[in-house]
């Protein structure tokens, strides 16, 4: 461990050592060359797969981008910081725990759909629009109306993508690619 004071290479010993809730390990070192005391933080790093997007181009999974996609979608709502954050949470430990190499974003897509309906109806409305590319209001409106009738069932069930079975579970494969210009049906 190099000391950020001094830049002394493993001249450091631990003085106190803590864990935290996500499993990580807080340690209190002191460096023996200058005496300053410093904080070192240890995380277990799992891998999370690279993500296909509708277009072919794989790209590395980014908390921070789905943290931004979820807070613009939540924006001016009263969603607490960690009702967002307890999503992402979610998303990126079922996407570690598949141990697969590649997924398709689309996963991503339908739980963040699949959540902010439990979370907030606006933030679900608002993120769906602009993931199932709904570009009418007559869509909209379809789709707002296929909410209500689910309240008054009792259910608030809605497709949210053609890759979602009728018992809610994500059906998963090597071509779960959608078409590029398809968003699916909202019924």
């Amino acid at each position: 461990m190099k000391c950020p004071y001094c830049d002394a290479d493993n001249k450091s010993r631990v003085i106190d050592t803590t864990r935290d809730l996500q499993d990580g390990i807080r340690r209190r070192r002191e460096c023996k060359v200058c005496g300053r005391r410093f904080n070192t933080y240890e995380k277990v790093m799992r891998a999370t797969p690279l993500l296909i997007k509708s277009t072919g181009d794989r790209e590395a999974f980014d908390r921070e981008k789905l943290i931004r996609g979820v807070q613009i979608a939540c924006a001016k709502r009263p969603i607490p910081a960690s009702a967002i954050s307890d999503l992402v949470d979610h998303i990126e430990t079922h996407l570690q725990n598949m141990g697969r190499d590649e997924v398709s974003s689309r996963v991503v897509g339908d739980m963040i759909i699949e959540g902010l309906k439990r979370i907030d109806p606006i933030a679900y409305i608002r993120y769906a629009i602009v993931y199932l590319g709904l570009d009418s209001m007559t869509s909209v409106r379809d789709m707002i109306d296929s909410m209500l009738a689910g309240e008054q069932n009792g259910t608030a069930r809605v497709s949210a993508a053609p890759d979602t079975a009728a018992s809610g579970e994500e059906i998963v494969g090597d071509d779960d690619v959608s078409d590029e210009g398809s968003p699916p049906d909202i019924t």
